[in-house]
């Protein structure tokens, strides 16, 4: 008999009932992996229910959520289930009369909370459960409604977490005062990997902001300010930034408002700083 470990019931309009009914099954699978949930009108109960189930299953790792209807309240009942759904170590298995080692148990990786209308308070809950969390390693808020504030409340918890490597804001309404905020964790945070930025109007003063942060940041490698009006002062302080910075290799600068003096910038540091591509 085949084993499903993906299953995707996305746009199937399952609501808060049939997350329910989901949920339920949750609770004695140990096979499922990936769960896909998108565009079915989860609200809040549906959430609730969900993330009852994520207290007790220790098989799922990815679980996309997108594109529903659960907002701040919802959000907080999937994330606070994260305090619980983390990776913790099992108890100890004897190798030898000499020799013993614990294991760790299967805890979510992947979390996909974009397109819920979850704004300030909803970014708070989520970065509460972060500070504490240490198996999530991607979190897509793409979509949202945090602002400046909400991004703070995200990327501060980013100060001490140590394992999220991916984190998606793209259109959040960020502005320049998110991406300074952004900027100051990412001078400190020695994890993060993939930044998705773009859509959030941060302009050239929040290139700026970013561009500063790229001198001293080290581990980051994928950087995307597509769409994100900047012009081509923003474009100098990256293309200065990139003179120094030797870690990433992937940045979007897609849809800005780059003319021909910005382009001629990126364009110079790129012949000497091999590692970068723009997309």
């Amino acid at each position: 008999m085949q084993t499903i470990t993906t299953l995707n019931l996305a746009h199937r309009g399952i609501g808060d009932e049939g997350a329910q009914t989901i949920a339920h099954a949750l609770r004695a699978n140990t096979l499922l992996t990936t769960l896909d949930l998108e565009h079915n009108g989860i609200g809040v109960n549906g959430a609730q229910r969900i993330a009852d189930a994520l207290r007790t299953n220790r098989a799922l790792n990815t679980l996309k959520l997108d594109d529903n209807r659960m907002g701040d309240e919802g959000a907080q009942h999937i994330v606070d289930a994260l305090r619980t759904n983390t990776v913790i170590l099992n108890s100890f298995h004897k190798e030898t009369k000499h020799s013993a080692y614990l294991t760790p148990i299967q805890a979510l990786t992947t979390l996909h909370l974009g397109g819920n209308r979850i704004g300030v308070d909803g970014a708070l809950r989520i970065a509460d459960a972060l500070r504490t969390n240490t198996a999530l390693t991607a979190l897509n808020l793409d979509d949202n409604i945090i602002g400046a504030e909400g991004a703070q409340h995200i990327v501060d918890a980013l100060r001490t977490n140590t394992a999220l490597t991916t984190l998606h804001l793209s259109s959040n309404r960020i502005g320049a005062e998110g991406a300074q905020h952004i900027a100051d964790a990412l001078r400190t945070n020695t994890a993060l990997t993939a930044l998705e930025l773009s859509w959030n109007e941060i302009g050239d003063e929040g290139a700026q902001r970013i561009a500063d942060a790229l001198r001293t940041n080290t581990v980051l490698t994928t950087l995307h300010l597509s769409s994100n009006r900047i012009g081509d002062e923003g474009a100098q302080h990256i293309a200065d930034a990139l003179r120094t910075n030797t870690a990433l290799t992937t940045l979007d600068l897609r849809s800005n408002e780059i003319g021909e003096e910005g382009a001629e910038n990126i364009a110079e540091v790129l012949g000497r700083n091999t590692n970068v591509n723009t997309v």
